[in-house]
């Protein structure tokens, strides 16, 4: 379906926003108590992990998996990006209302 792809996207941003909640509040922390606190698999919380330090909002450390570099600026940018996908999102149910069968 034509909407699938957003759908599965925002549940991966979704899922990577849980662990990177959970390393700013709790890091340094380790991926299995990760796991335990997020309710995921280990396997989910890995990929989560290696996303999230190629976008420099983690870093590893002997401890466990801590608040990167990125954080401020992606957190102070949050609003704004995410106004930009309700906007986007307002348009496109526009365009399904002005759609007539």
């Amino acid at each position: 379906m034509l909407l699938d792809q957003v759908n599965k996207e925002l549940e991966l941003t979704e899922r990577h926003l849980m662990v990177l909640k959970k390393v700013i509040e709790k890091g340094p922390i380790g991926i299995l108590r990760l796991a335990e606190e997020t309710e995921m698999p280990t396997h989910k919380v890995r990929y989560s992990l290696r996303i999230l330090e190629q976008e420099h909002l983690i870093k590893p450390s002997v401890h466990g998996a801590m608040a990167g570099d990125m954080v401020e600026d992606f957190l102070s940018e949050f609003e704004q990006k995410t106004n930009g996908i309700l906007e986007k999102t307002t348009r496109i149910r526009e365009i399904r209302e002005s759609i007539e069968l």
